[in-house]
């Protein structure tokens, strides 16, 4: 198996063209708003502006972290800082742990915040290179803060892709001790720490955790969206069909997206929902159930093959669904869409249920699962 720049590449190329969807829905078709025939507010006045760390956004969106430390990338980073900057959006830039070991590859990054020098740009780096894997030492505080005075970051996200690295031959299987190098991560570094999931979700115990830690936001990262087991599971084929790799078996592993919203909204973190959002009717579900902002990410690698205009076209018709959602339930900005009533069905509904939650969302059902989960949501 090869490693560093050829795996981004692999991951990407596999990501783009391969059927990777999660086998476990994010629950999106769970969700359902109740019509408003006559919605008494005007289109053309919807304001769909949102604050997040302390910055006001036009748009609720997030671009989430895609790629990044192989040669191609650069070319993919360079665009969706355009399209940051155009339309004033959150840009997370993909891992950047290949810059540490290869210098020439910064530019694969750089080249997003050159081409939106006044975009909130996240830099990126995995939770197990916080910690020691075998031989190889934590990233220190100093390699950081490279990273981050690289691309000028507004923020620093931690990344935790733990099914990924289980999956993969190669991966880093270590995790005691994350939570406390988060921790110290949060304490020191001049800008704040988002901690992301990469398509598992995460559970209120875990939510708390981070609250207590000093995270300063958290994106849910939930199942529905592309599975990086998926991913891995046909990297290794390509490589190697015998390789034994559980890729396949773990396809379906996870929290839904709009359960993982749920789990975690009153943890008193700010929120981004991303694992699954392919519309904008799938934004408008994750924000109404409790979200601050909606991360996007494999869609974008697909309608980059038109270069800008394909990423802007997409982005506008997102931006168009989102607003005919909050119009048709009479909902004129973020603040009033989580106000209105929610109907739950599926297993969106028997998930809630299991977990302690009310499946109406007004409140958690006291005694259903136990331990973390029980009790007022007060």
């Amino acid at each position: 198996m090869e490693s560093g720049n050829q795996r981004k590449r692999e991951q990407v190329a596999i990501a783009s063209t391969r059927e990777v969807t999660s086998a476990l829905s994010a629950g999106w078709q769970d969700i359902h708003f109740l019509h408003q025939s006559m919605p008494e507010i005007d289109r053309d006045d919807i304001d769909l502006s949102a604050s997040f760390l302390g910055r006001r956004f036009k748009y609720p969106l997030v671009i989430s972290a895609l790629t990044g430390g192989y040669p191609e990338a650069a070319g993919i980073n360079r665009i969706l800082g355009q399209l940051a900057a155009d339309f004033d959006l959150v840009l997370e830039v993909g891992s950047q742990r290949a810059m540490l070991d290869c210098p020439e590859l910064v530019e694969t990054y750089v080249t997003a915040r050159r081409a939106a020098p006044n975009a909130f740009i996240a830099a990126n780096i995995g939770a197990a290179q916080l910690i020691a894997q075998g031989e190889n030492p934590p990233l220190n505080l100093e390699q950081i803060a490279t990273l981050i005075n690289a691309i000028e970051a507004d923020a620093l996200v931690v990344h935790l892709n733990f099914l990924q690295e289980t999956v993969m031959p190669e991966g880093d299987r270590r995790a005691r001790g994350c939570l406390a190098a988060i921790g110290r991560l949060a304490g020191t570094l001049a800008v704040p720490v988002i901690v992301k999931e990469t398509g598992s979700g995460v559970a209120r115990n875990q939510a708390r955790a981070f609250k207590s830690a000093g995270v300063a936001a958290l994106d849910v990262g939930g199942a529905g969206g592309t599975s990086m087991a998926l991913v891995e599971f046909y990297r290794a084929g390509e490589h190697d069909e015998s390789l034994p790799n559980p890729g396949q078996t773990f396809a379906g592993w996870g929290i839904p997206t709009a359960v993982a919203v749920v789990e975690v909204r009153d943890s008193g973190l700010p929120l981004i929902a991303s694992g699954g959002v392919r519309t904008g009717l799938d934004g408008a579900k994750a924000l109404a159930l409790g979200a601050d902002m909606v991360g996007v990410a494999r869609p974008w690698l697909v309608v980059l093959e038109r270069g800008y205009q394909g990423a802007r076209e997409y982005l506008e018709s997102f931006i168009g669904e989102l607003t005919n959602a909050m119009f048709l339930i009479g909902a004129a900005n973020l603040t009033e869409l989580q106000d209105k009533k929610l109907v739950v069905t599926g297993d969106t509904r028997d998930w809630l249920t299991g977990l302690g939650h009310d499946p109406n969302l007004k409140r958690n059902i006291s005694g259903v699962s136990g331990g973390e989960n029980t009790g007022s949501r007060d």
